[in-house]
């Protein structure tokens, strides 16, 4: 009897040190089940990127066959225009997509704050703050690129309206182009920033899988 209650000692004590290991063990694999969850909610991001790209790149196509149109031929450049206004709406609901992915994104990352507090590891920890830090600031650089993204829309529509135009001077034009060049280099400057905090993030998100034995799961 008093092995067998040796035994159960044994078996107690055990419990007590593989639940302690186990608790441990939770926490990372529950910051990695956000880690993934946090990918998963950007699939609807990463399917805009393309037809956003092929949106741009057939409206510069239209823009240039507008501006080489003289006004004999006005039907052309009215109907080029109106494909142009349609291509735009397109990319406006395209970005709106893209925005409410990151968003949720968003949403299921913040996860990750309460459940860095239940690290043990130092190093861990620190690297899952340095990852949280990066991960909102790219966050912030996505609402900054969709502000200025947002704007670039506008005033794209509102130069194919001003195309339509038979009696618009030339230098109103001018002005419209030069204002909507002036705002894609803000635009490609945020999606620069944004793309560089991206692979911050995913560099660092490798180190945690590394520190965290993870790699295999990746």
């Amino acid at each position: 009897m008093k092995r067998k209650g040796y035994f159960f000692t044994i078996i107690a004590a055990m419990c007590v040190i593989f639940s302690g290991c186990s608790q441990k063990n939770n926490a990372v694999e529950d910051i990695y089940q956000v880690l993934e969850k946090t990918v998963a909610k950007e699939k609807v991001f990463e399917e805009q990127q393309e037809p956003l790209v092929r949106l741009e790149k057939k409206e510069k196509e239209m823009y240039d066959q507008i501006i080489h149109l003289g006004m004999k031929q006005y039907d052309q450049i009215v109907k080029l225009s109106d494909q142009a206004l349609s291509s735009v709406e397109k990319r406006k609901d395209l970005m709106e997509k893209e925005t409410e992915s990151i968003k949720e994104s968003e949403s299921e990352f913040r996860k990750i704050g309460e459940l860095k507090e239940k690290l043990e590891d130092p190093d861990l920890k620190k690297i899952t703050e340095e990852l949280s830090d990066i991960m909102m600031k790219r966050y912030r650089a996505h609402e900054e690129l969709y502000k200025e993204y947002s704007v670039a829309l506008e005033n794209d529509k509102k130069l194919y309206e001003m195309f339509k135009n038979k009696n618009l001077p030339l230098s109103a034009l001018e002005e419209q182009v030069k204002k909507i060049n002036v705002m894609y280099k803000r635009i490609s400057t945020a999606n620069e920033n944004f793309n560089q905090l991206t692979e911050q993030y995913n560099a660092k998100k490798a180190a945690f899988y590394k520190k965290a034995d993870l790699t295999t799961k990746k």
